[in-house]
């Protein structure tokens, strides 16, 4: 990828696209094509083929998805279903028809089987029953992974799928209907501690472990493999390191100052006890993650309280 390299970034005002879009200037690609949803409605088929037409990018970094939390993908299975196979479908068959370079296609930890050996290695795709509770956001990212893999073999394209593992950092999702766990602490540990209350409630035991990543890390590594990787193969994006979700909530206790207790409502969903990468051929390449998990929250905590405490 050359630095006046036509590059668009699709989704780009997420978590993901926004931490990409910092990246790439970062590293002076500065020939970007970015659009808003309004601008361009990736579900609409015709707007995207219009796009692609008229604008002709020669790498996509495919980061616009509807994504959420354990309650969100419990609420919404059918959104979550739809909009993302619909995203992914139009993006990427585009990409073909306007003969795009590279594509570089973002899924998700959620896509292994839910009693995986660990650490999960990519192999381990398709090899048992998904965690029930993300499957319709899961199967959509499948047919991701194995479009991009489709379209390699029938046309000779160069589309490449990395998974990433659990990601934080500035511009993430808050909101405590729709939010992922780590955001959803940060907020509720924020809250209670504005609050002035005794304790915090949280869902489930505490008991699975997590592995976090924060997403400038997330996007150094994306524009690695984009230069490094081309292989029709997944890549699994991670630190290789976990740490229980009993744990994760005292870090970030302690980050927010929050004073009270942490009460736990083990009537809640805790979904799979563990979700570990095996980061193993990332590593072979050359890349490891740079931010430790610490440092990262409280660097989220600070964007979070200038952000979107109020």
């Amino acid at each position: 990828m050359q630095k006046s390299s036509k590059i668009y970034v699709a989704g780009h005002k997420g978590l993901v696209g926004s931490a990409l879009t910092r990246a790439l200037r970062a590293r002076e690609y500065n020939n970007l094509i970015l659009k808003t949803r309004e601008e361009l409605d990736l579900i609409d088929q015709k707007a995207v083929a219009d796009f692609f037409a008229e604008e002709k990018p020669e790498y996509v970094f495919l980061a616009a998805a509807k994504v959420g939390g354990i309650m969100a993908n419990n609420a919404y299975p059918a959104d979550f279903i739809y909009q993302n196979l619909v995203i992914e479908t139009n993006v990427i068959h585009e990409a073909f028809k306007n003969s795009v370079k590279k594509l570089l296609f973002l899924g998700s930890s959620c896509i292994y089987p839910k009693n995986c050996p660990q650490p999960i290695k990519e192999e381990y795709l398709l090899s048992g029953e998904l965690e029930p509770t993300n499957k319709p956001y899961a199967v959509a990212k499948i047919a991701g992974i194995v479009a991009c893999q489709s379209y390699n073999r029938q046309h000779g394209t160069n589309f490449i799928s990395a998974m990433p593992t659990n990601l934080y950092g500035p511009n993430d999702n808050f909101d405590l209907e729709s939010s992922h766990v780590l955001p959803a602490l940060i907020r509720k540990f924020a809250d209670a501690k504005k609050e002035g209350k005794d304790e915090a409630v949280l869902w489930g035991s505490g008991a699975p472990k997590r592995e976090f990543l924060h997403v400038d890390d997330l996007a150094d590594a994306c524009v690695f493999l984009i230069n490094n990787y081309n292989s029709a193969d997944t890549i699994n994006i991670g630190t290789g390191e976990e740490v229980s979700i009993k744990e994760l909530a005292e870090t970030i206790k302690n980050i927010t100052g929050f004073g009270g207790k942490i009460v736990w409502d083990s009537a809640k969903p805790d979904g799979t006890m563990r979700k570990l990468l095996d980061v193993s051929r990332i590593h072979q390449l050359g890349w490891r993650h740079k931010t430790e998990l610490e440092d990262g929250i409280a660097a989220t905590y600070q964007w979070f309280i200038n952000n979107k405490a109020n």
